[in-house]
């Protein structure tokens, strides 16, 4: 028959200890890896991403305007600026969602057309001047004859205000339409100019919605048609 040794009170004791070490060795490792802080998101930026360039040039379009607005204010500058600030605000809730550098500017995309000389005589037809007729707030509007191509290679992108859709621009006057094609996937928008931008057209969202890729916040290849 067989006889079992029992272990002294002195050795249980030690091994009771051994196991709570390695337990709690493990409950530490444990411990460490879940509180590990995950790898940070890289941040997209302008020059890789073509949704971060349009909300870049989106911002940059918005803060050109109330540059401009300030150098050259008017009873309703305030108010306009004030608007244009919550439309930057917007911009950069999108500039953060899609994981773009927050903040990041791209001006001058579509650069404002140098003013030409007046002709020394008036047009025939009372059709505009070559530098256009006086548009709204001092902008110069188009001379362009309806259905005539405008802002040529130009891009388009979106100015961030909600409403109804509708354009913005520094060339052409309020109450001026024009059509917007998007040549990537041929979908088109008409819509009237309502307020004063930095950039030769600018759509608010719902425009911009109707003639955009999936994804994308520029139109890199667009045709812009002044039709009344």
């Amino acid at each position: 028959m067989s006889r079992r040794r029992s272990l002294g009170p002195k050795k249980k004791l030690a091994l009771l200890l051994s196991a709570a070490t390695v337990a709690g060795g493990g409950a530490f490792v444990m411990a460490a890896t879940s509180n590990a802080s995950p790898p940070a998101a890289t941040t997209k930026s302008a020059a890789n991403s073509t949704v971060c360039q349009g909300l870049a040039t989106a911002l940059g379009n918005n803060e050109r305007f109330i540059a401009d607005q300030r150098a050259n204010p008017d009873a309703q500058s305030q108010a306009r600026i004030a608007n244009r600030e919550a439309v930057i605000a917007q911009i950069k809730v999108q500039q953060e969602a899609s994981g773009c550098a927050v903040g990041e500017s791209a001006q001058g995309s579509q650069p404002a057309q140098p003013e030409q000389p007046a002709p020394s005589q008036p047009a025939a037809g009372g059709q505009e001047g070559q530098a256009g007729q006086a548009g709204q707030d001092g902008q110069a509007g188009g001379g362009a004859a309806a259905g005539e191509q405008v802002c040529n290679g130009s891009t388009v992108t979106l100015s961030g205000e909600a409403g109804a859709p509708a354009a913005s621009s520094n060339q052409f006057p309020a109450g001026t339409k024009l059509k917007v094609t998007n040549l990537d996937n041929n979908k088109s928008t008409t819509v009237a100019v309502t307020s004063v931008s930095g950039s030769c057209v600018l759509l608010n969202n719902a425009a911009f919605e109707q003639v955009r890729e999936p994804g994308k916040f520029l139109i890199r290849r667009a045709v812009i048609e002044k039709v009344g």
